[in-house]
């Protein structure tokens, strides 16, 4: 029984890294066709990123200030 949360969690990272990698390519190609510079996209790209790595930085640190104050 210990393997099937391995099993599910590895699929579950190997599915969304994957939908991500297409999702993330369709909308950079997309932006290619519209002929923008690649230096805008990219920098675009990493405006995205930074804000998502804020936004799941800001959830982990009320998630860890939750657990403290319930106690858990």
């Amino acid at each position: 029984m210990d393997w099937i949360p391995v099993v599910f969690v590895t699929f579950k990272a190997l599915v969304l890294g994957t939908g991500m990698f297409f999702a993330v390519k369709w909308h950079y190609d997309q932006e290619m066709k519209k002929g923008k510079d690649k230096r805008t996209v990219l920098r675009t790209a990493g405006k995205l990123a930074a804000v998502f790595v804020l936004a799941l930085l800001g959830v982990g640190l009320l998630a860890y200030a939750l657990v403290r104050l319930l106690g858990m």
